[in-house]
């Protein structure tokens, strides 16, 4: 059976301070629909700015995952983006009134309560995976990091501290619900004291205390008590599945780190969501089936066959296979076959028709391709290529709809062109 995508039943707030900056901060969790994925609001700043939660927006910052766009910021989010993981949600709504997300105990336990108790709700649509088919690996001095091909989400992480407490620790888990709440969730960030004073010369950790940060002194636990014997290590999963949450999409594989940290955590992330783009390897969101359902078009005029990326009314990632059993190839060039220029334009027009026609109350209406200007044709494509073909909207109305188009083979541009659409009833 098919997963389907998750958002929450109803809102929920929670106010608190910052870890870093100390400032204070209210976080409120909306319902989002269904394929928007989550995004960041910041309610206190002129016309409410959004920052999608996407690993292009991930900027550089010691011990946090930050998300920027332009002037605008949202600090320490690895906490909130791991119970997303966690609790297996696809779309929210997450709006902040700072620069920084409230801390609570340090850990992702209470995100993770709070947005239970607003109800986790299925959608109607199917959620989408992101897969590898080879092994992807980035490493720094003694720190590395490698995602293999699975049909699961499973990591494993070893640390290694030059500390008489801390020392060498190793934990491993599959992630699934249950066990992220119980075995992971809970883990909170830890410091050690003799770095302390350094950190907060930096201008971190304005808002740590001992109830959100566990402070390890050369002969133990500075205050409190730990609620795993190995809760570093499974804190350090806890911030890996938050970083994760930055390629867009839930991801299965198994990863396996060592002494990684967010910078490191990040730049793999990049190197998936590569991968993912040059390759198509996710999760359909529609199959073949699904298209025909939206589109009139049939063989040999359907030219998509599955899409792989949606975000509604902005933009959509199609893919065709072009092989040699395609019928244009006996006749077009049989001696040396390349696919039709115009076959191609009408490839990505037909994706285009997908994103307009899927939308509320257009689907059993038509989209007719109206204009169409700034055609480049830029490399052939024979037997044998995949194209993505990539749309983003320019403007969309109830009746007209403008987009950019471009399609790409093993991540270069071989066609170009914008396009202007007529929806009409069928």
């Amino acid at each position: 059976m098919k997963e389907r995508q998750r958002t929450i039943k109803s809102a929920v707030r929670y106010s608190g301070v910052g870890l870093h900056t100390g400032t204070r901060s209210t976080i409120t969790f909306k319902p989002a629909p269904v394929g928007s994925g989550v995004k960041f609001i910041r309610v206190d700043l002129p016309k409410k700015p959004e920052i999608k939660v996407d690993i292009s927006l991930a900027r550089e910052a010691p011990r946090r995952t930050t998300l920027g766009d332009g002037q605008v910021e949202v600090h320490t989010v690895e906490h909130i983006l791991a119970a997303l993981t966690g609790l297996g949600l696809d779309n929210l709504l997450i709006e902040v009134d700072a620069n920084e997300v409230p801390e609570i105990d340090g850990s992702s336990r209470p995100f993770t309560e709070m947005l239970r108790r607003a109800g986790i709700v299925e959608q109607g649509e199917e959620k989408r995976y992101g897969r590898l088919n080879e092994p992807i690996w980035i490493s720094e001095k003694s720190a590395s990091i490698a995602a293999f091909p699975s049909n699961e989400l499973r990591i494993s992480f070893t640390i290694d501290y030059d500390h008489p407490l801390l020392r060498t620790q190793y934990a491993s888990f599959q992630i699934r619900d249950q066990i992220f709440e119980k075995e992971i969730a809970p883990a909170r960030t830890f410091c050690l004291e003799r770095e302390a004073k350094a950190l907060q010369a930096q201008g971190l950790g304005k808002g740590a205390t001992f109830e959100n940060t566990v402070v390890i002194g050369d002969s133990g636990i500075v205050k409190g008590k730990l609620r795993f014997e190995d809760e570093f290590v499974r804190h350090k999963i806890l911030d890996l599945m938050g970083d994760l949450f930055l390629l867009g999409c839930p991801l299965k594989a198994e990863i396996v780190a060592i002494k990684s940290g967010h910078d490191l955590n990040i730049k793999l992330v990049q190197k998936i969501k590569e991968a993912m783009k040059t390759t198509g390897l996710s999760d359909q969101i529609l199959d073949i089936n699904d298209i025909q359902k939206i589109l009139p078009h049939r063989y040999p005029f359907l030219l998509v066959d599955r899409i792989v990326e949606i975000e509604e009314g902005r933009r959509i990632v199609g893919i065709k296979n072009v092989t040699f059993n395609e019928p244009f190839f006996p006749g077009h060039f049989p001696q040396r076959p390349i696919m039709p220029g115009v076959l191609i334009i009408e490839a990505m027009a037909q994706t285009a028709g997908v994103l307009m026609l899927k939308r509320e109350g257009n689907l059993g209406k038509l989209a007719y391709l109206a204009a169409i200007d700034k055609v480049k044709l830029r490399r052939p494509v024979v037997p044998g290529d995949q194209l993505r073909l990539e749309v983003e909207v320019r403007k969309l109305h109830q009746k007209t709809g403008k987009v950019q188009t471009k399609a790409f083979v093993e991540g270069k541009v071989v066609a170009e062109a914008e396009m202007v659409f007529s929806l009409v009833e069928a």
